[in-house]
């Protein structure tokens, strides 16, 4: 049998990422199964370990596919002369929006879960969490150099910003009810319009 070319073994693999937020939507990661992981990529369980050791290597990969798509937004605002507060401000929305997807908060909720027994998931999600807390760091000392923003504690801020997302995820799972995620975003907006020098 021919190998596939690196494009479609990048887009196999981009289908059983997809089938399993499709699948973590409705059910607890716990109990997903590989099985229904495969059915849903229409992909077969070779398929499926030649990509992934085992189901904790598959959370993994959720895990860093949630935070690509933050750390490409950061890519492209740090290639602009967008000001330290805008960049904030997309990267609050974007946070916002990732937060409010049901798979997302699936995944989330077990890979806290998974901290407390698994050394490796912690690891890994503390590595991708402290680089981006970097990034956004210096964002905000950047904006207060320029004038841009007034002193503010900026670790503390980038911390304030990515455990946001998180909690409010978290909260939004324990009572659907308990926010409205318009209000939320425009709370958000108004507490960085705080720090904001006219």
């Amino acid at each position: 049998m021919p190998k596939l070319s690196a494009p479609s073994r990048d887009q196999r693999r981009r289908a059983l990422l997809e089938a399993g937020w499709h699948c973590l939507a409705t059910q607890a990661f716990r109990h997903l199964t590989i099985d229904e992981i495969c059915a849903e990529a229409g992909a077969s369980k070779g398929a499926f370990y030649g990509y992934f050791d085992h189901k904790q290597t598959f959370l993994l990969a959720l895990l860093e596919d949630d935070a690509a798509a933050l750390d490409v937004l950061m890519d492209e605002l740090e290639a602009t002369q967008a000001s330290a507060i805008h960049r904030l401000r997309r990267f609050a929305a974007a946070m916002l929006a990732q937060a409010q997807d049901p798979g997302r908060l699936q995944v989330k909720a077990d890979l806290w879960a998974e901290m407390l027994t698994q050394p490796d998931v912690r690891t890994r999600l503390a590595g991708a969490t402290a680089v981006r807390r970097a990034r956004l760091r210096t964002w905000v000392e950047h904006g207060i150099a320029e004038g841009a923003l007034v002193a503010t504690p900026a670790n503390a801020l980038a911390s304030l910003l990515l455990a946001l997302g998180d909690g409010l995820s978290l909260h939004a799972g324990l009572d659907q009810q308990a926010f409205q995620w318009a209000n939320i975003r425009r709370a958000v907006d108004l507490l960085l319009s705080g720090i904001s020098v006219p």
